[in-house]
């Protein structure tokens, strides 16, 4: 794929991008996109705001069409995550909405937390996409330039429309208690990190990745958020089969909320129910934000997963935990946790 020149930023869930008090984060955002050569699209209700758009995920389904749609598009990019981006389903799927939007116009998408549900459509008709990243969190973030690691990966990403490998990021940062103006050019407290943990099972494994963020896949299967998000999901055959899961590699991470042990125990429970950590061929899982039960997750996956040959690797910075990789779906994938690498076998 040739490089990337224009990004349409959509928001798929929360509307925050749009509230007054992120504008100086958007500001700075559209600055280094545009230093990159970017040409920055927002989709037509991406700045409508949190209300508005809670309660219209038929435009946010309408926005999420209309960027596959624009030829002018080179990315589709999400402002950021949510909650309740499975209410989308019905206004992309009840009539094959998404998949009409998407023949003839596939290009690359690029999220992560309550987007993984949006990487699970796009899967189920076929299209590969991009885990890790997302506007507000990379582009916008506070400090004097975008955090090195996460750099890296975007640059890369917009140079080739591709990720090649996957290594170690030499720190983790703590999260920001404020985002506010007073925040900006204010640097994050860094920790040295240890690199790839080869939990269990043999070192080197393949497949292809498949996955996101543990908070969002427990909602598909419990309705302690919203009690309609179960059947909805059901319905629409979000989540694939075990058989669908057979010799791919399971990426989780878990979120903002930091579920406890407890919960992070019962959403791995749900996927073993369903097969799905037998079907496997390895299981990745990143940092928990701040460390957060750490050591706690490490003996659930073990106890849960229930089979000392089943390769597990953690400590990846994905997803919620700062600095954040690109993760890039649906590509056969080998994981070499002794040589400290993730490589991509593109055709």
């Amino acid at each position: 794929m040739s490089r990337i020149k224009t990004v349409c930023v959509v928001s798929l869930s929360s509307g925050v991008l749009g509230e007054s008090f992120v504008k100086h984060e958007l500001d700075l955002g559209v600055k280094r996109m545009e230093a990159y050569g970017l040409k920055v699209k927002f989709a037509p209700n991406a700045l409508k705001g949190m209300a508005f758009l809670k309660e219209h995920p038929e435009l946010r389904a309408a926005d999420f069409c209309a960027a596959f749609r624009d030829p002018e598009v080179d990315l589709i990019m999400t402002a950021i995550g949510g909650d309740d981006t499975y209410r989308l389903l019905p206004y992309l799927f009840e009539n094959g909405e998404l998949e009409a939007a998407v023949r003839g116009n596939e290009k690359p998408f690029l999220g992560f937390s309550d987007t993984t549900t949006n990487h699970l459509m796009l899967q189920k008709i076929g299209l590969n996409s991009f885990y890790g990243q997302a506007f507000l969190t990379e582009l916008c973030e506070p400090a004097s330039e975008m955090l090195p690691y996460s750099r890296r990966y975007f640059e890369e990403f917009i140079e080739t429309g591709r990720i090649a490998e996957i290594t170690p990021s030499p720190l983790w940062y703590d999260e920001r208690t404020s985002f506010g103006p007073e925040q900006l050019g204010v640097e994050r407290l860094s920790h040295p990190n240890t690199g790839f943990e080869l939990l269990q099972g043999p070192a080197v494994f393949r497949g292809q990745i498949l996955g996101g963020c543990i908070d969002t896949i427990f909602d598909y299967f419990d309705g302690g958020r919203y009690a309609d998000s179960p059947a909805v999901c059901e319905k629409y055959g979000l989540f694939p089969a075990a058989d669908e899961w057979r010799g791919k590699i399971l990426l989780l991470e878990s979120s903002e909320e930091k579920p406890s042990p407890e919960t992070y125990r019962k959403a791995l429970a749900y996927l073993k129910n369903r097969g799905v950590l037998d079907a496997v061929s390895g299981i990745l899982t990143g940092k928990p934000m701040d460390g957060a039960y750490d050591a706690e997750y490490r003996e659930i996956l073990r106890e849960v997963v229930d089979d000392p040959n089943k390769p597990i690797v953690r400590n990846l910075s994905v997803g919620h935990a700062t600095p954040r990789c690109i993760v890039p779906f649906g590509v056969e994938a080998e994981v070499d946790a002794q040589n400290q690498r993730i490589r991509f076998i593109w055709e």
